[in-house]
């Protein structure tokens, strides 16, 4: 059979075959001293075309995943959507049919400790709202996952996997509950997520950004301290130390898009939220 490659002429390569041969003589056997040289190899390998943008973000941010902690990625507790241990039937469906949520902590009656996670799926039965007598929310319950703020993200995930967590809720260092995560929170800091209109970078100095309307934008995980200083103020709340944290005391329930209040010499206005948290805020100074 004849030779379908000439003897001058070599079959192409693969793209893994021409990915390794960059990598080796770009480097050889060097190894490499941090991750910010790692980073550069993605770069450098996305403009030699052996990936592309997206490859390359989506290695770039699996390296950082590593340094994040789960404080950095919790939604605080004040923007959690709760079931409370002492609610009827109907209450209970009541919340789970307006947050469209599968699993949701449960707090004890004095409300300061979480006493279980429900899960949507174990209610379906008794969505018919007939069955009140047999209902009987401590039967349904399953053990909270308890994570410390300091836990690193990475290990997180890989906890989430081996015992099939997908919820956990965060505690700081003296115990109390402080926030939530989820398995969907720490992917999205692998896959990222979907920019829209209002989005700008994470860096300190773009938390709070002037609008092109009159007023400013700024995220919702802002720390509270951080807002009173930019803004020459004295915002306090005793349970809250973001602006999304404070926003959701004031509101009494998670913040939706729309929402406007008014707090000391300000008009705010939540301009991007989902189901659980809000994410950014229009600001607009009273004078």
């Amino acid at each position: 059979m004849e030779n379908q490659h000439s003897e001058t002429e070599k079959p192409p390569s693969s793209l893994f075959t021409r990915t390794v041969n960059f990598l080796y003589e770009r480097f050889g056997t060097r190894l490499l001293k941090n991750k910010k040289e790692l980073i550069t190899i993605f770069d450098e390998a996305q403009e030699s075309g052996l990936m592309d943008v997206e490859a390359r973000d989506t290695m770039q941010r699996v390296l950082q995943v590593s340094d994040l902690k789960v404080r950095d990625i919790a939604i605080p507790f004040a923007q959690v959507v709760v079931v409370e241990s002492d609610m009827s039937l109907d209450q209970t469906l009541d919340v789970m049919v307006e947050s469209a949520h599968s699993r949701f902590p449960v707090m004890n009656s004095e409300k300061d400790a979480v006493v279980g996670i429900l899960l949507a799926k174990e209610m379906l039965r008794f969505f018919d709202r007939e069955d009140d007598e047999s209902f009987d929310l401590s039967e349904l319950l399953r053990e909270p996952v308890f994570v410390p703020e300091s836990k690193r993200v990475n290990i997180l995930l890989a906890e989430f996997r081996q015992k099939r967590n997908h919820m956990a809720i965060v505690i700081d260092e003296y115990g109390a509950v402080s926030g939530l995560v989820t398995i969907e929170d720490v992917l999205e800091q692998i896959v990222g997520e979907i920019d829209d209109e209002y989005d700008f970078e994470d860096d300190e100095q773009s938390m709070i950004r002037k609008s092109s309307q009159e007023g400013y934008v700024i995220k919702a995980v802002l720390n509270i301290e951080d807002f009173n200083e930019h803004f020459k103020c004295n915002l306090t709340h005793e349970r809250a130390d973001t602006m999304g944290g404070l926003i959701s005391q004031e509101l009494g329930r998670v913040p939706e898009v729309g929402d406007t209040f008014e707090l000391d010499k300000f008009r705010f206005e939540v301009i991007n939220a989902d189901s659980r948290r809000v994410h950014l805020v229009r600001v607009f100074p009273q004078g």
